[in-house]
């Protein structure tokens, strides 16, 4: 999600792989590399620190949850990770001031996608599971879509894309029946985090869409700084309002979970994305988004002793089908404004 993916959803400016496929090629402004001709080393250690490391976001958001506030957990997070972002891009000699419509614009995706968006997914993991959050925020693609089809000059899905569309949301209610069977009021609280988790993915992909439309002068890196930083103070606001710093008891938990964010989310997972998009097809840097919410179920039976009932494990099935179809669909119509696949995006 930045990362994460989503989630991690991990950090803000992370693009959804439909709005992949209209980026232009301007994400190598602080990284300059050749284009390989076959997959490299650093290549494929790139690939396994966005798959593993933004697949991990939702199990170090479980752990750390569970002993921090959520909303101080973001703050603390994006207050750490923004300012590191923005001290990289000036090491790197980057403009780090963008114009006031800039700055207001980067405020607004970075509440969006990250104070809203990610701090959503952290306040729902307090009742949910992290495999289940990961697969529920795993919509985002078809929210994109949806959202995309109504808009004036938005995209227009093909009929496969369409039929990816119909799949997803029969998944979303597979992974929803346990907590819809016990209803709002259930002790597990699956009802609410599953309704706080698809809200969160809603706020996350309208900020996305808006980043897109936005045309920002600032690149990458810089533009996630601002949201991170952005983000951060908005949670701020959230745990004074909340009387979230009253009972903040750091424990080796709560630090570990955090360190890991900062430094695997939102460091190096948005880092090793940044370069594949320098240097790898569009097609292939979009298989993160059906690739995270797989690590982030095993990570979660392994680590966490996680256990889905079988309808769950049908949706999670049709959630990675619809998110495939969805994204080629997309992916094969841009492919007339796309560079040709050897390209970078």
């Amino acid at each position: 999600m930045v990362c994460c993916g989503l989630d991690d959803l991990g950090c803000g400016a992370v693009a959804s792989p439909c709005e992949l496929a209209r980026r232009p090629t301007r994400y190598h402004e602080s990284i300059h590399v050749t284009q390989p001709a076959k997959f490299s080393g650093r290549i494929l250690i790139a690939f396994a620190c966005v798959y593993v490391f933004w697949g991990s976001t939702y199990l170090a958001i479980r752990t750390g949850v569970q002993v921090l506030n959520p909303f101080f957990l973001v703050a603390v997070r994006f207050l750490i990770s923004g300012p590191i972002m923005l001290g990289f891009c000036a090491w790197r000699g980057l403009r780090l001031r963008p114009s006031r419509r800039d700055l207001g614009m980067l405020a607004l995706i970075g509440i969006l996608i990250l104070g809203i968006g990610n701090m959503g997914v952290v306040w729902a993991e307090q009742y949910l599971p992290s495999g289940l959050a990961s697969l529920l925020v795993a919509v985002v693609p078809l929210y994109v879509a949806l959202i995309e089809a109504v808009l004036p000059r938005g995209e227009r899905l093909q009929m496969l894309g369409w039929v990816g569309v119909a799949i997803g949301f029969l998944g979303l209610l597979l992974l929803l029946l346990p907590g819809l069977r016990e209803g709002p009021k259930g002790h597990s609280g699956l009802f609410l985090g599953s309704a706080v988790a698809l809200l969160s993915a809603f706020a996350w992909t309208c900020g996305s869409v808006l980043s897109r439309r936005a045309k920002l002068s600032t690149g990458p890196f810089v533009g996630a700084g601002w949201q991170m930083l952005f983000a951060g103070l908005f949670n701020v606001l959230l745990t004074l309002g909340t009387g979230g710093a009253r009972n903040v008891h750091w424990t080796a938990q709560g630090i570990w979970s955090i360190a890991w964010l900062v430094t695997f989310g939102s460091l190096v997972g948005y880092t090793a994305y940044v370069y594949l998009l320098d240097n790898v097809p569009v097609a292939k840097v979009a298989t993160y988004a059906y690739i995270n919410p797989i690590v982030a179920v095993v990570l979660g039976a392994l680590l966490l002793h996680e256990r889905m009932v079988p309808v769950e494990y049908a949706g999670m099935a049709a959630i990675l089908i619809a998110v495939y179809l969805v994204t080629s669909s997309k992916l094969t119509s841009e492919r007339a404004v796309v560079p040709a696949a050897s390209s970078t995006v």
